[in-house]
């Protein structure tokens, strides 16, 4: 673990959402019969001493897929896999974390391909986004990890993470072993669910070394557990039009040829990919 990242820290700075553009549009609505949420559970594995954080993600995928088609945007495979796999992943660690804090992951990969996936979220705002980025992408050696954690009144704290697998799943574990320093397995499972476990004091390391993807599906029909609180997740960015107008106001003299001449300005957010027009009007 290391305090800071380098300066080619591959995402936008999740800290400053004030400053983050956004988009006027109303959020896309989940189909019918979709529930709106994600719901995670929080179970805790008795005698193995293991947090398990459990939660079928269809819900928080269709809403990914309205948000991608109410922007006219289109991940490519293997692009699309792997930054549902990291949203999947990323809400349940939300989960095993405290409520207060907001947290970001960035991933810079070289394997399978050349990509930026950024995503962030928080459990008081209920939400979690990404967004993966193709196009001039700065190529490391191997595949990093640059992970965020803020809380109010407390200073951020950045970790830098050297990712040694070859799946989503192996790089959270890595995150867990180096940064969170303890073990931690992830498993998709059948359709949309993904469970992530991890060692909480005295765990029982070898019994969760061996634990394999269909024993983990199982866990509750074999182990003694307690379900200790659940917590629900949207894919949803929060942007809006008044947070983003007051930094372009501040900046209207570096736009001001660019109005001039088209008439507007458009904007895309960093974090979701969602574009808007921003007219003089809006900057009066």
């Amino acid at each position: 673990m290391t305090d800071s990242a380098p300066e080619a820290t591959p995402s936008p700075d999740p800290g400053r959402q004030s400053d983050i553009p956004a988009t006027s549009g109303a959020a896309p609505q989940p189909a019918d019969g979709v529930e709106e949420f994600t719901t995670v559970q929080s179970v805790f594995v008795r005698q193995r001493n293991c947090l398990m954080l459990t939660a079928d993600f269809s819900p928080l995928f269709v809403d990914y897929y309205l948000h991608l088609m109410h922007q006219g945007l289109r991940n490519a495979e293997p692009v699309d896999s792997t930054l549902k796999q990291i949203l999947a992943f990323f809400t349940l660690h939300l989960v095993s974390r405290p409520w207060q804090e907001y947290h970001a992951w960035t991933f810079n990969t070289k394997t399978p391909c050349i990509a930026n996936y950024f995503v962030s979220g928080s459990s008081v705002d209920e939400e979690v986004i990404g967004r993966a980025f193709t196009q001039d992408v700065k190529e490391h050696e191997t595949n990093m990890l640059f992970a965020q954690n803020l809380c109010k009144g407390k200073e951020p704290q950045t970790s830098v993470i050297v990712l040694h697998g070859d799946t989503v799943a192996d790089w959270v574990q890595d995150y867990y072993r180096q940064s969170e320093q303890r073990q931690a397995r992830a498993f998709m499972l059948e359709g949309d669910r993904f469970t992530l476990i991890t060692a909480e004091p005295d765990a029982d390391h070898d019994w969760l070394t061996e634990l394999t993807a269909d024993d983990a599906s199982r866990i509750t029909d074999t182990e003694q557990t307690k379900l200790l609180e659940t917590r629900r997740f949207y894919f949803r960015c929060g942007c809006t039009v008044q947070k983003i107008l007051p930094t372009i106001r501040a900046m209207r003299k570096d736009f001001a040829d660019i109005i001039s001449e088209q008439g507007y300005i458009e904007i895309s957010c960093p974090r979701c990919g969602a574009t808007y027009k921003v007219t003089p009007d809006m900057l009066r």
